[in-house]
């Protein structure tokens, strides 16, 4: 039952504009048209590796969109627009089926592919606000003109609306039709373009190796995407790292959020139980949260002073993506 004043989030993403948006801003203007003759499909990436990898440098961090939105409150749903058979877009199975993503299929409905993903969020979006009262905020995952519209209609039904689109690629009058946009790179977790665009010499890292990123970094395909569901059956995943890079997205994203020093603990862990309902202090051996951030010193500072239980992100965390952790206290 909805609590009063609880806040209850929608979230709409175009996901081919966000995609070729993030592709366009990793490795050039247009560069997406020009590519894309050559192949975004299974077949195309062993006949040329150089496309693949420009298609994983610009891997969109799915987790990170869905936690910042998750940080106004409660997600009552999210949707994904886009041709999911097309094996670019379906590359993404793992990241949005893992977390919980209804996606929407939409089929190309012209010679030159437009999907018309534009017109259907637009439709679904305000019928959501008719059926679901309790919405307070919407957050539009796009940078296009064309929801300037979208996102009028939604302040004047009463919603806060949250844009999230890529840097360069925004319309700057979708920008002011909105409550609050903030642009993709910025969120926490997610690489820079610039760092994103350099080529790597080095040989890929193992999966227990990834950064701090909880989602997944590199363009899973279907196997991989097998192996990651099996992992999580079996338990098998490193369950302790998991939960110290999730402690540090949302330290991040309180920081952002609230322009604050010090955060108080219980907003961390429900912070931290937004973004994986599966979060347990007991489950990973500690006897309180406290114990738990404590445990992660390289991490999170506690402030021992204070009743209120205050903690903060270890400052020399603030420009770093790796983190590690401390093992559970041995009974």
């Amino acid at each position: 039952m909805t609590e009063p004043g609880d806040t209850r989030v929608a979230v709409y993403i175009d996901f081919d504009n966000i995609v070729i948006s993030r592709y366009d801003q990793v490795h050039g203007r247009h560069q997406w048209s020009r590519d894309k003759n050559k192949g975004f499909d299974s077949a195309a990436r062993e006949a040329d590796p150089v496309v693949a990898d420009k298609l994983r440098r610009a891997t969109v961090d799915v987790g990170a969109i869905i936690d910042f939105a998750s940080s106004f409150g409660t997600l009552v749903l999210t949707r994904a627009y886009a041709d999911w058979s097309a094996p670019v877009n379906a590359d993404y199975r793992h990241q949005l089926v893992s977390r919980a993503v209804d996606l929407v299929q939409l089929f190309p409905a012209a010679a030159y592919g437009k999907n018309g993903a534009d017109i259907r969020l637009a439709v679904d979006a305000v019928e959501d606000m008719f059926r679901l009262p309790d919405l307070t905020h919407v957050v539009i995952v796009a940078g296009d003109s064309d929801y300037i519209a979208l996102a009028q209609r939604c302040k004047r039904l009463g919603r806060y609306v949250v844009g999230v689109g890529v840097a360069g690629s925004t319309s700057k009058s979708l920008a002011a039709a909105c409550d609050e946009l903030v642009t993709y790179d910025a969120l926490p977790g997610v690489t820079p373009p610039e760092e994103a665009a350099e080529p790597e010499t080095r040989e890929p890292r193992s999966r227990s190796s990834k950064g701090a990123n909880p989602a997944v970094q590199d363009v899973p395909d279907a196997s991989a995407a097998d192996d990651a569901d099996t992992e999580d059956a079996t338990g098998e995943g490193d369950t302790q790292e998991t939960a110290t890079r999730l402690l540090e997205r949302a330290l991040r994203l309180g920081h952002e959020k609230d322009d604050a020093e010090w955060l108080h603990a219980s907003q961390v862990k429900t912070q931290m139980k937004r973004m994986d309902p599966s979060f347990s202090e007991k489950a990973l051996g500690y006897r309180s949260f406290s114990d738990f951030i404590k445990s992660r010193e390289q991490v999170a500072d506690i402030d021992e002073s204070s009743t209120a239980r205050l903690v903060r992100l270890v400052p020399s965390l603030a420009d770093t993506r790796r983190v590690l952790f401390a093992a559970p206290p041995t009974s």
